[in-house]
């Protein structure tokens, strides 16, 4: 096997090298922690945002909750693997133990409780948000927890499996290869749940999430074996032998090496900044490239997340090329550059004209941020050589864990304030799932009706069947509905009777008007029933074909009041935005005017209009409701700026803590060769103690 030569002139030997099963085994480890924990990371807060309409800012609180029990979990995590004794290593059980639970956890995390039935179990709104919020909470905790316990071993695994100082960042390229191969997948996972097949005529992308989560953890059922199995750990004959110590003794001895410490500066300040580039990155294409858009925005970020994870893939090869010519310390400060330059040039490429171009800055930022967080870890394990040339101790768990943790605050301390941000901005989610609730109505409409389209055709007993069941189901809907409707009458005001605003005062005249309206659909619905079970099989034709006439408009009603209460809930949001925003009122007044016309064609539908007039008018008013949830220019125009802004500025504070890290590759070498010679004589003095006993 050729040896490769470095910038000071080292070899890297044959034997230091890891051989390929070896090295895709734990490269695809990091399916786990690149992708997985982007999904959540990113998604739940978009999607609780966008799809449930949970306050951002309380998503931003509830994001850095999980990171702060990481501030206990990592290096107890660590702690505990280190000091782990099993006839399987110290690493492996976690493996398949995380593995599992990462599997378990992360379809239990998007099964959050939603619905009208739900809604109606709690007196206020509030209360229910708050609901929703608690289960993300908790869901988010024990996912979180789940790959901690996957990660933290597996990332002190792979310091373990070689000692050689390039052979490392080899290593962990492979991690981040297959990490990025399958962070392919977490972008167009938006995509995929939007997709009809996934959350059903009437859902959105938060119903969607649910099946598309069992199908990931169908794939990491048995992942989790195969790292169980398959990997080694060549280090643990040696580490069994090792004395166990105290969880504070780890702790100080990591917080006191200079060179973890500003290694550790250099990540946190630039996880922190580039958050804003996943939490926000998601926002500007929807909402500010598409106008609101979430279907075609979810293509782009499809499309763009691809590229992304294209590259990361690819950039793999330049780092191992690079690293070696120049040493970590350089390429790393090369990685943040690349990763400044692409903000920069979004100032460009984010254009309503060409939403492609955003595929440049895409590359760029995922090359520096490949070499980026590649670089970290390989070079957490030269730090983790050097403590045991000084202590004669090896903590990779505990030096690994405190190195994530920092990486996880930097992380969750930007979506929180990004999430604060959002709400500064005045992104009106509540304006986005009042017209997901909309679009909803309208889908589940042109379904039904595109069902009765598809059953022209049917005749006789079978055409009768089928009415007897669809009345059956649309009185079922129709009783459910009016239930909620009552249950909704009933709840109080949050800020009191005395003060009800627009939309309150609106919406409880709606609700009584739709109550006396369902009431009376659930009546001819009950008439039709008995009039159907009357019905004989062997019915003439012509009578069949007459209660067809009265069925199929009673089985659209309750759907269509539906469509109109939203509708008329959604213009009253939009004209109180109107009356209390003195910035943005003509934005607003554009959207009242089309709310306006958009509810004056939605009263002129009558579900006794013939079914292909019917589904052409649906269609018409799907299109409408696109840009009803375009967000004000000052919203806009605040999100781009701090996107862009604030991670150059700390990445410009990243490379000045970068400059100061001083174990370089030279130095590496030279402990490498110390703790090889210092290995061997200790061998060679249990060898002869061993004899000497014999003897």
């Amino acid at each position: 096997m050729k040896e490769q030569e470095t910038v000071t002139g080292q070899l890297t030997k044959p034997e230091d090298k890891i051989h390929f099963t070896q090295l895709a085994a734990y490269g695809a480890g990091g399916i786990i922690p690149i992708a997985l924990f982007n999904v959540a990371g990113i998604l739940v807060g978009l999607m609780g945002n966008i799809s449930l309409g949970l306050s951002a800012f309380w998503l931003g609180v509830i994001l850095i909750i999980p990171r702060l029990w990481d501030a206990l979990s990592d290096p107890v995590i660590g702690h505990i693997s280190d000091n782990t004794r099993t006839r399987w290593g110290r690493r492996r059980p976690y493996l398949l133990l995380g593995g599992i639970l990462v599997a378990v956890c992360f379809v239990v995390m998007w099964w959050i409780p939603k619905g009208d039935v739900v809604h109606s179990w709690f007196p206020t709104d509030s209360g229910f948000q708050w609901f929703q919020l608690s289960y993300i909470l908790v869901t988010l905790l024990l996912f979180f927890t789940a790959v901690n316990i996957f990660e933290i071993p597996h990332g002190a695994l792979g310091m373990e499996m070689t000692t050689d100082y390039h052979e490392r960042t080899r290593l962990f390229s492979a991690k981040s290869f297959i990490g990025n191969l399958f962070a392919m997948s977490t972008p167009w996972l938006f995509a995929l749940a939007n997709m009809q097949v996934f959350k059903g005529a009437g859902g959105n992308e938060a119903d969607g999430m649910r099946y598309v989560a069992i199908m990931i953890a169908a794939i990491l059922f048995p992942l989790s074996f195969w790292w169980f199995s398959k990997l080694k750990e060549p280090g643990f004959v040696r580490a069994a032998k090792q004395e166990k110590t105290p969880f504070w003794k780890d702790m100080k001895r990591t917080a006191t090496n200079k060179n973890f410490i500003i290694l550790t500066l250099t990540v946190f300040t630039l996880a922190m900044g580039f958050n804003f580039v996943n939490l926000l990155g998601s926002y500007i294409p929807i909402f500010y490239v598409f106008g609101g858009d979430k279907v075609a925005g979810a293509w782009l970020l499809g499309v763009n997340g691809t590229i992304w994870a294209v590259t990361g893939l690819l950039a793999v090869f330049p780092l191992n090329w690079i690293s070696p010519k120049i040493g970590k310390r350089k390429t790393l400060v090369i990685s943040i550059s690349l990763m400044c330059l692409a903000q920069l040039s979004k100032i460009v490429c984010y254009n309503q004209n060409y939403p492609y171009l955003l595929i440049i800055p895409t590359i760029l930022l995922s090359s520096g941020m490949l070499f980026f967080f590649t670089l970290g870890p390989s070079m957490v394990g030269d730090i983790c050589d050097e403590e045991e040339l000084i202590t004669g101790k090896r903590s990779e768990g505990s030096y690994y864990s405190i190195f994530w943790w920092f990486i996880k605050m930097g992380t969750a301390f930007a979506s929180f304030v990004a999430g604060a941000l959002i709400v500064f901005t005045s992104f009106d989610e509540i304006q986005v799932t009042k017209v997901d609730k909309v679009q909803g109505n309208i889908r589940e409409l042109s379904s039904k009706v595109q069902f009765w389209k598809e059953s022209q055709n049917l005749s006789g007993p079978e055409l009768l069947d089928r009415l007897k069941e669809q009345n059956s189901e649309a009185l079922d809907e129709s009783k459910v509905y009016l239930t909620t409707l009552e249950k909704e009458s009933l709840k109080k005001p949050e800020n009191g009777e005395k003060n009800l605003t627009i939309s309150q005062t609106g919406k409880k005249t709606l609700i009584i008007s739709a109550i006396s309206s369902e009431r009376s659909t659930v009546d001819k619905l009950e008439m039709n029933k008995s009039q159907l079970d009357k019905a004989n099989l062997q019915a003439d034709p012509s009578e069949i074909k007459s209660i067809e006439d009265v069925t199929i408009p009673l089985t659209l009603e309750t759907k269509l009041l539906k469509t109109s209460i939203n509708s008329s809930e959604l213009r009253l949001h939009l004209k109180e935005k109107s009356t209390g925003s003195n910035n943005s009122s003509e934005h607003y007044n554009t959207l009242v005017q089309n709310m306006t016309l958009l509810n004056n064609h939605i009263a002129g539908l009558n579900v006794t209009m013939p079914l292909d007039l019917l589904e052409k008018e649906l269609e018409t008013i799907q299109k409408e409701t696109i840009p009803l949830t375009k967000q004000t220019p000052y919203t806009l125009l605040m999100m781009r700026v701090v996107e862009i802004g604030l991670p150059v500025l700390l990445s410009l504070l990243s490379i000045f803590f970068a400059t100061r890290y001083t174990l370089t590759e030279k130095r590496s070498h030279e402990i490498k060769e110390i703790l090889k010679q210092r290995n061997a004589d200790r061998l060679k003095k249990e060898e002869g103690e061993s004899e000497y006993a014999t003897v």
